[in-house]
C-alpha cells in the first residue's frame, strides 16, 4: 500500500467544467492529509480555460501555503501540435511552480503515432514541463518506450491519472503499459486525481489498484513521500515545503 501526501493535478472553478473554489481544494486536502496540492488549471487555449492573465497573476496572488497545506501555483498545459508547442509561453512557464503537459482533442486533432512521438519528445527536452499529462490516451498514440526513455534522460515524471480509469475507460491497457516500462526504466512517476471537485482530491484508488497489480516500486512514486517530493522541488525550483 502507498502513502500519498500530495496531489499535483486538480482543477478549481477557473476551468469552467470544475465545481470548487482554490480555498475548498485546499482545506479539504489539508482534511484528509495532504501535505501538498497543485492547482492546475487548464491553459488559456482550453475551451474552458481561464484567461492569461490568470496565469501570469497566480504565482504573484496566491500564496505558497493555504489553510495549512502546501500550494504549488501550476498550470495543465495543452499541447498544441505535433511539434510540442505548448499554450503558455517560457516567460509565464518558468515563474511557476508545476507545469503538466496534456493533449486535448480540442486543441490538437490527434494525428499519428509517429507525430505524436515527436511532440513528446521535444516536451521532454521543455525545461519547463515537470509532468506528462494522462498521455494513456489511444487517440494520441505514441512509441511509449521511446517516449518513456526520452522523459528518463529529461528528468519528466509520468503522470498516472485516477480520472483515466474513472471516464477514459479506453485508456487503462495504455496506462497499464506505460506504468510496467517506468518500472522497466526506473522512470519516477506522480499518481493525481485530476479532481474536478474538491472531495475528488486524494482519491487514486483505481490507479493504486494497477500499480500494485504490476508490483510498482514506491521509490518511483514522488508524491508518495514528502522528503523525495520536497527534493525534487527544490532542485528544480529551490521551493521548500513546510
Amino acid at each position: 500500500m502507498y502513502h500519498f501526501i500530495a496531489d499535483t493535478h486538480c482543477h478549481t472553478i477557473a476551468s469552467t467544467h470544475a465545481y470548487s473554489t482554490l480555498i475548498e481544494n485546499a482545506s479539504y486536502a489539508a482534511e484528509i492529509g495532504m501535505k501538498a496540492l497543485a492547482v492546475t488549471d487548464h491553459g488559456p487555449k482550453n475551451l474552458d480555460a481561464p484567461h492569461l492573465w490568470y496565469f501570469t497573476n497566480l504565482p504573484i496572488t496566491v500564496p505558497r501555503f493555504l489553510h495549512g497545506i502546501n500550494i504549488l501555483r501550476g498550470v495543465e498545459a495543452n499541447i498544441m501540435d505535433y511539434e510540442g508547442t505548448l499554450d503558455l509561453g517560457e516567460n509565464t512557464l518558468k515563474k511557476l511552480d508545476w507545469v503538466i503537459a496534456s493533449y486535448h482533442s480540442c486543441n490538437c486533432e490527434p494525428g499519428t503515432v509517429k507525430q505524436h512521438t515527436n511532440a513528446y519528445l521535444q516536451i521532454a527536452q521543455n525545461p519547463y514541463v515537470d509532468v506528462i499529462g494522462h498521455s494513456g490516451s489511444p487517440k494520441y498514440l505514441y512509441d511509449y518506450e521511446q517516449g518513456i526513455k526520452a522523459f528518463k534522460e529529461y528528468g519528466k515524471l509520468v503522470e498516472i491519472n485516477q480520472n483515466s480509469f474513472r471516464v477514459r475507460k479506453q485508456n487503462l491497457k495504455n496506462c497499464a503499459e506505460i506504468a510496467k516500462l517506468c518500472k522497466r526504466y526506473e522512470v519516477p512517476i506522480v499518481v493525481n486525481s485530476d479532481a474536478h471537485f474538491c472531495t475528488q482530491i486524494g482519491v487514486f484508488d483505481d490507479a493504486v489498484q494497477m500499480l500494485e497489480e504490476i508490483d510498482f516500486p514506491e521509490k518511483l512514486i514522488l508524491n508518495a513521500d514528502f522528503d523525495r517530493f520536497q527534493d525534487y522541488l527544490y532542485q528544480k525550483r529551490r521551493i521548500t515545503l513546510k
